[in-house]
């Protein structure tokens, strides 16, 4: 079998079709576990209390896969308002392949 291209030169390459593949990532702020009957009186302006704090970092799952963490913060200049993630820590993917 072939050896695989590192990702590096696979981002760089202009030709490569899956670069220009869409995908998406989600990320996760906390979690909540109430039990179903305090969710069920919940209402407008109710407050759901989650496991992480405010500073805490996010991760960045795409699909199931936890790929990296990053802290949120306000973009800047034409964007006021809009959030970001500020990557702090990418994972080693390699093994998953």
């Amino acid at each position: 079998m072939a050896d695989l291209p590192d990702t590096q030169s696979l981002a760089s390459d202009a030709h490569n079709p899956f670069t220009a593949v869409p995908i998406e990532i989600t990320v996760s702020v906390g979690r909540a576990r109430p039990l179903v009957r305090d969710l069920v009186m919940l209402g407008a302006n109710a407050v759901l209390t989650l496991d992480k704090r405010v500073d805490d970092p996010v991760d960045l799952f795409v699909g199931e896969k936890l790929i990296a963490r990053g802290k949120l913060e306000e973009a800047e200049g034409a964007d006021d308002g809009q959030l970001v993630v500020r990557l702090t820590e990418i994972l080693d993917l390699g093994s998953s392949i």
